[in-house]
């Protein structure tokens, strides 16, 4: 039996997969939640095979939780489900070491595939999406950058910034500096724009 952890925010998409999923004879919904600050508390609880993560959670963003899962758990194998298929987040989500990768409007039985896939140790990515990922820019943004970037746009001033990171406020409007140019934007909303449609945030 593959048990399996789906994280999932939207209440009634999370009931219609676990009922989905609770249909297939070799897996077992042991757990879903709405938030990615729960993932890794659950998964040391119930030891699942597979973590089935949406990318967009509250508390958490499911790509964090998949880190941090990476880090406590690795044995664990994460399928990130999405609505966002940009290159960018395939990327991403590779990057943190995702086992799979499947688009929301994936067919059920596609779905139920992966699962067994993934928890066979396979990968498993769109390939349409993979070769997309493989001939699209890749982000220009270091690490550092990318995070400044993403707590900007999660509403966070620089003096904010500042404090969270231990950098200086000086720094943090350089790095701001760097990222509009690098992005070619016109200010930090576009660039937030911009890294978004691309899938680096």
């Amino acid at each position: 039996m593959i048990k399996v952890l789906l994280a999932e925010d939207m209440h009634m998409v999370r009931d219609a997969l676990v009922a989905l999923l609770n249909l297939e004879p070799d897996i077992e919904v042991v757990a879903a939640v709405a938030s990615g600050t729960e993932i890794l508390p659950m998964a040391q609880r119930l030891r699942p095979d597979v973590a089935v993560i949406d990318i967009d959670l509250p508390g958490k963003d499911g790509l964090s939780a998949i880190a941090d899962l990476q880090a406590h758990l690795p044995e664990i194998r994460t399928l990130v489900l999405t609505a966002l298929g940009r290159p960018g987040t395939l990327r991403r989500a590779l990057s943190a070491k995702a086992t799979g990768f499947l688009l929301k409007d994936a067919p059920t039985e596609q779905l139920v595939e992966a699962i067994r896939s993934v928890a066979a140790g396979r990968r498993v990515v769109d390939s349409q999406l993979a070769m997309s990922a493989w001939d699209s820019a890749e982000c220009p943004l270091t690490a550092r950058e990318t995070e400044v970037l993403r707590l900007t746009a999660d509403g966070l001033q620089a003096v904010d910034i500042a404090a969270q990171m231990f950098l200086s406020v000086g720094t943090v409007r350089n790095y701001l500096t760097t990222i509009v140019n690098k992005l070619a934007a016109r200010n930090r909303v576009d660039a937030i724009r911009v890294a978004r449609e691309a899938g680096w945030l």
